[in-house]
């Protein structure tokens, strides 16, 4: 009987090579398997969204065995990985992670973290995307991720999920003793997700604009994913590649051929 080979897992981020939260990551990957392979920014890329780098060179860092900086996005680096980077077979796994902030609700769609997971579902590897919440201006409670991932991850893979499919887990902003159990939840929406716009002038009287989130959340769904990490259990939310509205899609397709 031939050996299996060990789990082979990519772990990637959106904060930067040098991120607390990816040394985290790289701890829950350790749990998992031997074989576990780093390439992520060089910088700090959040809210990059599915951003890929096509007007200027990438240039790559080799850190350490098995780890690389790679000078652009998440996307890029997760493309550079699989096609570039780690040889002989792809990942059977990409972990992306674990970002320093809850992705929920329309943060899927700015998020870098979230895009990285996006870009290894459509290379065709299974991918899931780990947030820790917190609450400024106090610290971030990395070990509430830490202690309770590998255990999750391990389920998770038990269990299966579809090829267009990625995952986000986000941990709620508690000690890892405190939290409430895992439930999986639809993507919410807050009431408002403003931009805020803010104008300031430089010492040279440059006016120059600096952007940022207003967000108000009020009343939430209660198997969404802002109440799931607000009631302060772990959220695990399946989120589609495939972005078609099939109601929709019929109902027009049906006016159109009147």
């Amino acid at each position: 009987m031939a050996k299996r080979k060990a789990l082979r897992i990519l772990v990637t981020n959106d904060d930067g090579i040098h991120a607390p939260g990816l040394k985290v990551l790289e701890a829950i990957a350790a749990k998992l398997s031997r074989d576990v392979w780093v390439v992520a920014p060089e910088l700090e890329q959040s809210a990059s969204s599915h951003s890929l780098t096509l007007h200027q060179p990438l240039r790559v860092r080799h850190v350490s065995p098995r780890r690389f900086a790679v000078s652009g996005t998440p996307t890029d680096s997760v493309v550079m990985a699989i096609n570039q980077l780690v040889p002989d077979r792809k990942p059977d796994l990409v972990l992306s992670g674990v970002n320093r902030g809850a992705n929920l609700a329309e943060d899927v769609t700015y998020s870098g973290t979230i895009a990285a997971a996006m870009e290894g579902t459509l290379l065709g590897v299974p991918s899931i995307a780990l947030s820790q919440a917190y609450v400024a201006p106090h610290p971030v409670h990395w070990a509430t991720a830490e202690r309770h991932a590998p255990a999750l991850i391990r389920k998770l893979l038990a269990a299966g999920w579809p090829s267009e499919v990625l995952l986000s887990i986000n941990f709620p902003a508690v000690r890892a003793s405190d939290v409430r159990g895992v439930r999986v939840s639809v993507q919410g929406r807050r009431d408002a997700g403003n931009i805020v716009i803010m104008e300031r002038e430089d010492p040279r009287r440059t006016i120059y604009f600096w952007l940022g989130f207003r967000r108000q959340v009020g009343k939430v769904k209660r198997d969404s994913d802002l109440a799931v990490v607000r009631e302060g259990a772990i959220s695990v939310t399946p989120l589609r590649m495939e972005f078609t509205h099939e109601p929709t899609r019929r109902r027009l397709a049906g006016a159109l051929r009147r």
